[in-house]
């Protein structure tokens, strides 16, 4: 009876201490409070869009809107997901923080992303 006892307690006491055990994961953000840097959308984004978006079952032609395949990119943005007035509100920024961080890890090219949409998100 002892050792059922025992073993009993010795269970919640490690079911207790590996259930209070977790990992929180820091990703660098991105800075709003210096200058937007510039920006070309042709030779610092769209090789971004290309490698880490534009993949097949992604952002490619017929699948999840916006496409950002290097024919239609700029004008699947601009058609309703960036807002220069305020670029945190932009869909683009939104994403790119939230549910797509995972595929842009990287704080440089989201901030990229972020000054081009403060720059006016021009064609460039």
């Amino acid at each position: 009876m002892k050792r059922i006892i025992i073993y009993t307690g010795l269970l919640c006491f490690m079911v207790l201490g590996l259930s209070s055990c977790y990992k929180d994961v820091i990703l660098p953000t991105i800075s709003a409070s210096k200058p937007p840097q510039f920006v070309s959308f042709s030779n610092d984004l769209q090789p971004i869009f290309t490698t880490d978006c534009a993949l097949a079952g992604c952002h490619v032609s017929g699948s999840e809107h916006p496409y950002l395949t290097p024919d239609v990119s700029y004008n699947q943005l601009i058609g309703g997901y960036v807002n220069t007035v305020v670029p945190t509100s932009s869909t683009l920024y939104i994403m790119i923080n939230g549910d797509m961080e995972v595929h842009i890890p990287s704080a440089t090219d989201r901030q990229k992303i972020y000054d081009w949409i403060r720059n006016g998100a021009p064609n460039n």
